[in-house]
């Protein structure tokens, strides 16, 4: 195979090379007419080689006019994705290839450069740009690269912002904020908390800003409070991002919840962090890897219980197999806890009672931190939907949910809940139109007056939003087309109002404003690592201004690629809440993992499995649990018949904290923070 792979090689380049000679005896032909023609003498050489290596070099040389005929580095990177072919010339030029490849992976060995810059669209272009040159491309110089080409890119940069400036003079805009520790834990804040937040308001212009949206900790608490007394037309908004994931950590901290993730980590840990085990598990789920990345810490926690649950079947074969049994590793300590975790019935349905309390918070989540489509109009909405589902997911069981709901209602009510949260969902016309009780909910209603309020120029224009309100209420004007009242559920609600909102523009305004703004600052806190990529002592130390222009084209180009390439998440659809637990409701609800079939044609079940292997749980309580029990049957509450109820917590609940604090940085083990999408599409398994 492989003798007859050379020889097909061989005859490709010879091939090639015949082919290549043609071509330059018929560009000898052609330029032997012209001479002729034009009545010129044969030069005179002698070596026939040294004429034809002349006119190689002539036709091969580049002029401006080449520039018309070549495809800018953007063009050819798309059509490369979709016309690109196989030919003769890749085989023939493999050897080239690899040659050019491993200068360019030296440069990343030698300069420190992470392996993950081979994946940004800029390093494709950059190879693209440098492919259509020709050979001997000058590289830039260091003064090139720290003053003029930085000069050209800051302009470019702002070539791209202008429609966003101009937007923001025409409707508003936000001001996120995020705190950010280096690896030496020394805190930043991007402005100096309130000065520099208003120094920020003034540089840009405090008619021009509608909200300033900030972590959620008590330094900006404070700073949004008093911001708001000095610039009154202003509104301070935590970041609901943040505020969800701290849902999801007290969510957490359920003993039930904090005992399943312990346990998924010690599984997924000692996977990751054996070689065996992790060939062994990819050949079991077919290379699907268990671990699943979010936006936060607790996102990835939400989608990797989920990834485990659906393997479910998959590990436990795994974990029965005769290959893994027989491996050395079966028989370690750790390979033995794995393996008892893994066939354990109480694990499983941890896994789903997590994933009931969790789920519909994260789809939430994913609706804030969403690109493309501003949340402020949905938000409201989607926490009652979320807390809703949960009860749902729970069977309406009131002992089940209740903590769980004191938890959201907790986080939502003293920092999420919002005026402006308020009057999003009021002029969002998908939930205003559907909902005939609206103007009696007095939460809704304030929130709307007060935005009106604070949004208005003066007393005339409040009055004028006033009127309007009226005709937006009985769908008045445009909006009582059958066009208006077919896209109300079709395209998003600030094109809506700009489409159909005409005849009332002081509402139009107020509406436009409002139901373009974001909900999060997490675009912010992604992007915070910047600063110190850029200004590290490894690089020659920067002026303040050429610091901040590379910043701002670092940063702001990222953002712009986010935008542009982010797959899109329709917070317009938020069935995607119920949705997301539909398989809980529905084939998890009641599901006893002790009583699922070893074998479809066979009656053995996993709890037979379990006790088999020793894996269920303990029989017989260790001195130390029982120990343990008592204490917690002295503190449990009672249940009607006045019997205590007691929640058993088996094994030691710290067993695999080390190891997950060790684990290899290919598994990332349930990271807390991370910059890769928190939507990934499960059919992609």
């Amino acid at each position: 195979m492989i003798a007859a792979y050379e020889k097909k090689i061989v005859e490709t380049a010879a091939y090639m090379e015949a082919m290549q000679e043609e071509d330059e005896e018929e560009e000898d032909e052609i330029l032997e007419i012209a001479r002729l023609k034009s009545g010129k003498k044969r030069p005179t050489t002698s070596n026939e080689a040294s004429s034809t290596a002349s006119n190689k070099r002539i036709t091969t040389k580049k002029g401006p006019i080449d520039l018309l005929f070549s495809k800018a580095p953007e063009e050819s990177i798309k059509l490369g994705k979709t016309m690109r072919q196989s030919s003769v010339n890749e085989t023939y030029n493999k050897v080239a290839r690899d040659r050019a490849v491993q200068y360019i992976a030296r440069f990343f060995f030698r300069n420190g450069i992470p392996f993950n810059v081979a994946k940004s669209k800029s390093f494709k272009l950059m190879i693209e740009a440098i492919g259509t040159y020709s050979p001997h491309l000058k590289p830039p110089s260091y003064h090139e690269l720290r003053v003029p080409l930085l000069k050209k890119e800051l302009e470019y940069t702002k070539g791209l912002l202008r429609g966003h400036e101009e937007e923001r003079i025409k409707y508003g805009c936000s001001i996120m904020s995020d705190g950010w520790t280096d690896r030496k834990n020394r805190t930043l804040i991007n402005f100096l908390i309130f000065e520099l937040l208003d120094s920020f308001v003034e540089e840009i212009g405090e008619k021009n800003v509608i909200q300033v949206v900030t972590d959620n900790g008590s330094n900006y608490v404070l700073a949004g409070k008093i911001l708001q007394v000095t610039r009154p037309k202003i509104f301070w908004t935590p970041c609901a991002a943040h505020c969800l994931d701290l849902m999801l950590e007290d969510i957490g901290k359920i003993p039930k919840v904090k005992r399943v993730i312990q346990r998924g980590i010690k599984l997924v840990g000692y996977i990751y962090n054996h070689t065996l085990a992790l060939n062994t598990m990819r050949k079991f789920t077919q290379k699907t890897e268990l671990v699943r990345h979010g936006v936060t810490r607790f996102a990835t926690t939400f989608l990797t219980l989920q990834r485990l649950h659906k393997q479910k079947a998959n590990l436990r074969r795994m974990f029965t197999s005769d290959e893994w049994l027989k491996s050395k590793a079966a028989k370690e300590p750790k390979g033995k806890q794995a393996t008892d975790v893994a066939l354990m019935p109480s694990f499983w349905n941890d896994v789903v009672y997590a994933l009931k309390a969790m789920g519909p918070l994260v789809s939430v989540l994913r609706l804030v931190d969403n690109e493309k489509k501003p949340a402020m109009g949905f938000i409201y909405e989607a926490m009652d939907r979320a807390k809703e589902a949960i009860q749902r997911a729970f069977n309406n069981n009131e002992g089940k949910y209740k903590d769980i709901l004191a938890i959201i209602d907790k986080r939502w009510d003293c920092q999420l809940h919002h005026p402006l949260h308020a009057v999003g969902y009021y002029l969002n016309p998908k939930f205003f139109y559907t909902n005939p009780n609206i103007d009696n909910d007095n939460e809704v209603v304030d929130g709307l007056y007060k935005c009106i309020d604070k949004l208005s120029e003066d007393d005339d224009f409040v009055v004028e939003v006033h009127k309007q309100l009226l005709v937006y209420k009985r769908a008045g004007e445009r909006f009582g087309m059958t066009a208006a009242m077919r896209a109300r559920t079709e395209i998003s609600p600030a094109e809506w109002w700009k489409l159909y909102g005409g005849k009332t523009p002081h509402l139009q305004t107020i509406a436009i404003k409002v139901l373009s703004l974001t909900c999060s600052s997490s675009g912010c806190e992604r992007n915070w690592s910047t600063f110190e990529h850029i200004h590290s002592k490894k690089r020659s130390r920067l002026e303040h201004q050429k610091l901040q222009d590379l910043v701002y084209v670092k940063y702001n180009q990222a953002l712009l690629d986010r935008f542009e390439c982010h797959d899109v998440i329709d917070p317009i659809a938020l069935n995607d809440i119920d949705d997301s637990n539909e398989w809980l409701l529905g084939e998890l609800e009641g599901e006893e993992a002790s009583n699922d079939l070893v074998f479809d044609d066979d009656d053995l079940n996993w709890l037979d499995v379990a006790e088999a292997t020793g894996a269920g749980e303990p029989l017989q309580n260790t001195r130390s649990q029982t120990h343990i029990n008592k204490a917690a049957a002295a503190l449990a509450p009672t249940n009607e018949k006045g019997k205590k109820v007691v929640e058993v917590e088996e094994e030691n609940e710290d067993e695999g904290e080390e190891e997950y604090n060790s684990n290899a940085s290919e598994s990332d083990e349930f990271q807390q923070h991370n910059d890769l999408d928190l939507e990934e599409d499960e059919d992609s398994d």
